[in-house]
C-alpha cells in the first residue's frame, strides 16, 4: 500500500529541514544551504537525495561527525588547479564553496579542475553543475561514496554508487543538466522505494544471495548500470575523486553509517570549462538550444509521447512541482515537524540496513 503523500511548497519544505538542521546543531548559514539543496533535490523529483536524508543528517550532525565550525582553506596548486580543504564539514556547503573558487578560476583561465578533500556527503551533484551553468561554464562533477555496488561478476560491495553530473548553458534559462549514478540506481532511490512501500525493478539490485531481488527491504548489493561499463565508470570516478586527492579509495572508503561520531573523509572532483576560450559563447548556446529543438523534432519510438533531452523529465517534474506542490511522504513530513531531532535509527548499521 503506497503511502499518504503531503503536499509542500518549496519555501515551506525548506523551512522545516532548516529548522531541524538548525536543532541538531548546523549553524545557521550552513543548515540553510543545505535546506535550499535538498529542497532543490525534491522540487526536481530526484526525492532520493531530498528530505528523506534530513534525519540521518541531523543525527551525524548531533553526534558529532560533522565539523560545526570547520576550518576550510583553499590550495592553489597550479593556474587552473586547486584543493579545496574542506575539515570535514557537510559536504553541501563544502561542494558549494569549492565551486565558487572554481567558477572563479574558470573564468580567468578557461578551465579549472579543483578538487574538495575531506568532505560529507554532498548530496544531488546536479545541483552544483547547474549553478555552473548559469555562470556560462560547462561542468562537469564525480564524487565518490563507500562501496555499496558488486564489481562486475562480483557478489560483494566493492565500490559505491559513485555518480557523475554534468551540465552545459543554453540560450534558454534552464540549462543542459545530465546527473547519474554508475549503479543503475543510486541507493537513495532505494530508500524512496522503501519509505514509500513500492517493489524496485529486479535490474538494481542482488539480495544476499547475490540473486536479483524486487524487495527493497532485501537489497544487499546495487548493480552497475550497463554492466562492465558502469562498472569501469565507477572506477574511474573513484580514481578522480580519491585516489587523485589522496583519499581513501574503494572498500577503503568510510561508511555512511558505521560511525556517525566521525568525519566521512569524502572527495568531490570539480572540472570547469569556459566555452569562451574555445568558440563563440552566443554561437555555442545557440547550437545546444537548436540540438533540443532538432531532438524533440525527432520521431518518438512506439511506446513513447516525445524525444527528451537527457535530464528534461526533471526540468518537466519541477514545473509540476512548482504548481502543485512537492509530494512528501506522511512519516518523512511528521518528522520534520515534530520536536525530534533523530531517533538514533542510523548509526553504527549495516549500509542496507533497516533503518
Amino acid at each position: 500500500m503506497t503511502e499518504e503523500m503531503i503536499h509542500l511548497s518549496r519555501s515551506d519544505l525548506q523551512a522545516l529541514m532548516q529548522a531541524k538542521l538548525e536543532k541538531a546543531g548546523l549553524p545557521v548559514a550552513h543548515a540553510a544551504e543545505v535546506a535550499k539543496h535538498l529542497s532543490f533535490a525534491d522540487l526536481r523529483g530526484v526525492h532520493s537525495h531530498g528530505a528523506v536524508r534530513v534525519e540521518y543528517y541531523a543525527e551525524r550532525i548531533a553526534k558529532g561527525g560533522t565539523t560545526l565550525e570547520p576550518e576550510f582553506s583553499f590550495e592553489k596548486t597550479g593556474a587552473s588547479t586547486g584543493v579545496f580543504h574542506a575539515d570535514n564539514a557537510i559536504g553541501h556547503v563544502a561542494a558549494k564553496e569549492a565551486l565558487t573558487h572554481a567558477v572563479n578560476m574558470a573564468k580567468e583561465t578557461g578551465v579549472a579542475v579543483v578538487g574538495v578533500s575531506q568532505m560529507g556527503h554532498s548530496g544531488m551533484l546536479s545541483y552544483y553543475v547547474d549553478l555552473a551553468a548559469r555562470e556560462d561554464l560547462v561542468a562537469l562533477t564525480v564524487c565518490q561514496s563507500d562501496p555499496m555496488a558488486v564489481p562486475y561478476g562480483g557478489t560483494e560491495p566493492y565500490f559505491g554508487t559513485n555518480p557523475i553530473a554534468f551540465s552545459a548553458p543554453t540560450m534558454s534559462e534552464r540549462p543542459i543538466i545530465f546527473d547519474m549514478a554508475t549503479t543503475v540506481q543510486a541507493w537513495g532511490k532505494i530508500l524512496d522505494a522503501r519509505s514509500k512501500n513500492l517493489d524496485i525493478p529486479n535490474t538494481w539490485a542482488v539480495n544476499a544471495k547475490g540473486e536479483p531481488t524486487t524487495d527493497p527491504h532485501k537489497v544487499h548489493g546495487l548493480l552497475p548500470i550497463s554492466g562492465p561499463k558502469g562498472y569501469g565508470l565507477m572506477m574511474m570516478v573513484d580514481i578522480l575523486s580519491g585516489s587523485l586527492l589522496g583519499l581513501p579509495f574503494g572498500k577503503h572508503v568510510s561508511s555512511m553509517y558505521a560511525d556517525l561520531s566521525s568525519g566521512r573523509n569524502l572527495g568531490q572532483l570539480f572540472i570547469l570549462i569556459n566555452p569562451s576560450y574555445f568558440t563563440d559563447l552566443t554561437t555555442f548556446k545557440q547550437n545546444l538550444s537548436q540540438m533540443i529543438d532538432e531532438l524533440h523534432d525527432n520521431p518518438p519510438a512506439t511506446g513513447f509521447d516525445q524525444v527528451y533531452y537527457p535530464g528534461e523529465l526533471s526540468e518537466i517534474k519541477q514545473q509540476s512541482y512548482e504548481q502543485n506542490g512537492i509530494p512528501i511522504p506522511q512519516d518523512i513530513y511528521d518528522y520534520l515537524v515534530s520536536d525530534v531531532v533523530h531517533s538514533n535509527r542510523y548509526d553504527q548499521s549495516d549500509a542496507f540496513a533497516e533503518k
